[in-house]
C-alpha cells in the first residue's frame, strides 16, 4: 500500500476557506447573543419590576430563530423596542381574531426606529400563514426584507388580555406572532389598504382551517350517497372511478377551501350550510348558478350535462397558500328521473403531489388515458405508442382534469400528429362556463423565447377579447417547447375565432428573418 504524502502549501484551500467561512458565522452568532443580552438588560431597566421576567423572556423567544446576520445589523434599543412593542400590540386580541398592524415605527412613539415599514400579526397558530401573508404582501408589489414569526404559548382571559407568556415546554394555546419588514411605504393610505388584505387573507385562512374537517365530512357522506339508490344515471364503471376520484381527493391530494351547494328549479334550499371561505355568501364560485335560467342556452346545456362530476376553475384566486385560480370540484345532483336539480361544490387547490403524480395512478385521469389509447389503436411498445404516452404523462394536468373526452383525444391525436414536424400548431380549448380560454401552442424549441411568448399572448389576446391570466412553458427533449396561455375572457362577448387562421398568425409571428429569405429565394429560384 503506497503511503499518503502530506499536502503541498497551498492545497487544502478549501477547507481554510470553509474554517474562514465557520468562524464568521462563529463570530455572528457571539455578537448576536451578546446584543440579545444587551437588549434584554435594557429592558430590565425600563420595564416595572412586575414585568421584567415576562419582557426578558419575550427578547429571547423573539430572536431566537432569527438569523444572526440580520440581528447583528441592530442596536440593542432597537431590539428591545421592537419586541416591547409588539408585546404592548399583542396585549389584547379578541378570541378567534386575527389583529393587524401596519406602520412606520416612530423612536419617540413606539420606543424603536426601523428604515422598514412594519408588518405585525397576532393569531391563533394556523397552517398556511407566512406563505399566504407573504404572497398577499408581494402582491401588493412590496419587497419583503425580513420575516420574524415566533410561535408563542400564552395565556389570555376570557376578554382576549394577554397574561402570561409561557415557555417552549408548557401547555397552552398557541398564538403565531409575525413581525415583517418591508420596503419602505410612506402613504398612509397604502399601509391602510395593505393592513385590510392581510385582514381578508388571515379571514380566509380561519374559516378554511375551521372548516376543513367539516368539509372532508361532507366529501365522504357524499361518496356513501352514491352508493344508495337512485344511482346517478351515468355508466357504472364512470360511477365507481368518480368515487375513487372523490376518495383520492381526500387523501392529501386536495386543499379544501370552501364548500358550498347550488339548488336549480326551485328545488329546496340546500340541506348542507356553506363552508369554509365559501361561507361569505358573496364570495361567488361560478357567477350566475344562483339563478341558471339567466345564463346563456349552452351555458344551460353544459350545468345540466348528465354526467356527474365537473371539474374546472373558479374566477377567483386563492389568497390561501398558493395565488393560482381556485380548482372547483363539482358533484351534479339528479333527480330519480335524472335530471340535474343542483350541484355540490367543494373549492380549492390540487396540491402539488396531486400534479407531479403520473395521470395512469389518479381515478379518472387513468380512466382517460385508457381511453385514449385504446381508441387511437397503437400498441404501447410500437414508435407512436410510445410517443402517445409521453404526450399524455406530461400534458398539462389541468387540460387532463378538466377537458371532456372527445376534446383531449382530438388534441392529444393533433399533437401526435405533429411529431418530428417544425412547425407552429395551436389548440385551443374553451371554458363551457365562458370565463376563460386555454391555449396550447407547440413551437420548435430552438425558436422559442420570451420575445416570442409574449407576442403569442399578445395574439391570442386580440383573437379571444381577453387578457392573458397566466402562462406556462414546457421545454424537454422533444423537439417542439410548448407554451400554455390562459385567457381570461367575458362571458358573452368571446369573438367565435377561426382556429386555423389564427394558427397562420402564431406561425407568421414565430418565423424568423431566415424564414422569410428561404421563402423569397424558392418563389424566385425554386427550392
Amino acid at each position: 500500500m503506497e503511503a499518503h504524502q502530506a499536502a503541498p502549501a497551498g492545497v487544502g484551500s478549501d477547507n481554510r476557506g470553509h474554517d474562514s467561512a465557520g468562524r464568521v458565522s462563529g463570530a455572528l452568532e457571539t455578537r448576536k447573543i451578546a446584543l440579545v443580552e444587551k437588549a434584554r438588560a435594557i429592558a430590565e431597566e425600563t420595564l416595572d419590576p412586575a414585568l421584567r421576567a415576562t419582557g426578558q423572556r419575550l427578547i429571547t423567544q423573539f430572536y431566537e430563530h432569527v438569523p444572526s446576520t440580520d440581528v447583528a445589523e441592530r442596536t440593542p434599543g432597537d431590539l428591545c423596542g421592537a419586541a416591547l412593542s409588539f408585546w404592548r400590540f399583542a396585549e389584547r386580541r379578541r378570541p378567534g381574531q386575527a389583529k393587524v398592524r401596519v406602520y412606520n415605527p416612530d423612536l419617540a412613539a413606539d420606543g424603536w426606529s426601523s428604515p422598514h415599514t412594519i408588518v405585525e400579526i397576532v393569531t391563533d397558530d394556523m397552517p398556511f400563514l407566512v406563505d399566504s401573508v407573504s404572497l398577499a404582501i408581494n402582491a401588493s408589489r412590496c419587497v419583503v426584507h425580513l420575516v420574524i414569526h415566533p410561535i408563542m404559548t400564552v395565556a389570555r382571559d376570557p376578554t382576549g388580555r394577554l397574561g402570561e407568556l409561557c415557555g417552549p415546554a408548557e401547555a397552552g394555546p398557541h398564538e403565531s406572532w409575525m413581525r415583517i419588514e418591508i420596503a419602505r411605504q410612506s402613504d398612509h393610505d397604502d399601509l391602510a389598504r395593505l393592513a385590510q388584505t392581510l385582514s381578508g387573507v388571515l379571514a380566509d385562512i380561519r374559516a378554511a382551517v375551521e372548516d376543513w374537517q367539516p368539509m372532508r365530512q361532507v366529501l365522504r357522506e357524499l361518496v356513501d350517497e352514491l352508493s344508495r339508490p337512485p344511482a346517478p344515471p351515468v355508466p357504472p364503471t364512470e360511477l365507481a372511478e368518480a368515487q375513487e376520484f372523490l376518495r383520492w381527493l381526500d387523501d392529501d391530494n386536495f386543499t379544501f377551501l370552501g364548500y358550498r351547494e347550488y339548488a336549480f328549479d326551485g328545488m329546496a334550499a340546500p340541506a348542507r350550510g356553506s363552508l369554509g371561505i365559501l361561507r361569505d355568501e358573496a364570495h361567488p364560485v361560478f357567477g350566475g348558478l344562483r339563478d341558471l335560467s339567466s345564463l346563456p342556452s349552452d351555458v344551460q346545456d353544459f350545468v345540466r350535462r348528465r354526467e356527474l362530476l365537473v371539474i374546472t376553475k373558479s374566477n377567483r384566486r386563492s389568497t390561501i397558500h398558493r395565488t393560482a385560480h381556485m380548482d372547483a370540484i363539482g358533484l351534479r345532483r339528479f333527480t330519480s328521473s335524472g335530471e340535474v336539480v343542483g350541484i355540490r361544490f367543494f373549492l380549492g387547490l390540487f396540491t402539488s403531489l396531486a400534479y407531479s403524480r403520473n395521470p395512469h395512478s389518479i381515478p379518472l385521469l387513468r380512466l382517460k388515458v385508457r381511453r385514449i389509447v385504446e381508441r387511437a389503436g397503437l400498441a404501447p411498445t410500437t414508435h407512436d405508442g410510445k410517443a402517445l404516452l409521453h404526450i399524455l404523462d406530461t400534458f398539462p394536468r389541468d387540460e387532463l382534469f378538466q377537458a371532456d373526452a372527445d376534446q383531449l383525444f382530438e388534441t392529444v391525436v393533433g399533437i401526435l400528429n405533429l411529431q418530428e414536424r417544425q412547425r407552429i400548431a395551436l389548440f385551443v380549448r374553451r371554458d363551457p362556463l365562458e370565463r376563460f380560454v386555454s391555449c396550447l401552442v407547440y413551437v420548435p424549441r430552438e425558436r422559442y423565447d420570451t420575445a416570442l411568448r409574449d407576442h403569442f399572448a399578445t395574439l391570442l389576446e386580440e383573437a379571444f377579447a381577453g387578457q392573458l391570466s397566466t402562462s406556462y412553458i414546457h421545454l424537454d427533449e422533444a423537439p417542439l417547447a410548448r407554451i400554455q396561455c390562459i385567457i381570461r375572457t367575458v362571458r358573452g362577448r368571446v369573438p367565435m375565432v377561426d382556429n386555423t387562421t389564427l394558427e397562420k398568425r402564431l406561425a407568421d409571428a414565430g418565423r424568423s428573418w431566415s424564414d422569410r429569405l428561404e421563402e423569397a429565394a424558392t418563389v424566385s429560384f425554386g427550392e
